[in-house]
């Protein structure tokens, strides 16, 4: 596989899931990858945003700002590109929370098939998170596929 892959589901052993609740949208991209590097560390060179996905989210924060929504990391201390949540070797997961969705994002690797994988979930709490989420996904999914793609290539 030397491409970026869909998967229909969340990973079967998939830290993700804990403690978060109800599910109104996920997504999880997978390449084949062999790498001695941990889940923080994958993490860590597949979060590096290209420049024009950099430019996104400062326009994001400038319209959302207005509204009184989240427009920075909530930990600055924190050396992951959001709010740490839970980790293993193997699997790391960040995410926010806020007062139209919360949502998470994992970066997983398995050993034994040699992929890779980036799954994100969000849950609503208000029809604003909806709202909010509709122009914001096709972006998503063209960044998530990005991402994958340039962490293939190193």
């Amino acid at each position: 596989m030397k491409k970026v892959i869909k998967l229909n589901a969340i990973p079967e052993k998939s830290l993700v899931l804990n403690g978060f609740g109800e599910v109104h949208y996920n997504d999880t991209y997978q390449i084949q990858k062999s790498t001695e590097l941990n889940a923080k560390e994958i993490s860590n060179e597949i979060m590096k945003l290209p420049c024009w996905a950099v430019a996104l989210v400062k326009l994001r924060n400038l319209i959302v700002g207005i509204f009184g929504l989240k427009t920075d990391k909530a930990n600055k201390e924190q050396d992951t590109f959001f709010t740490l949540i839970e980790k293993n070797e193997n699997e790391i997961v960040m995410g926010e929370a806020d007062k139209h969705l919360d949502f998470r994002v994992s970066v997983m690797k398995n050993e034994q098939e040699n992929t890779i994988s980036i799954t994100t979930i969000v849950h609503f709490n208000n029809v604003w998170g909806r709202i909010y989420f509709f122009p914001v996904k096709p972006f998503h999914i063209i960044v998530m596929k990005t991402l994958m793609r340039n962490y293939l290539k190193k």
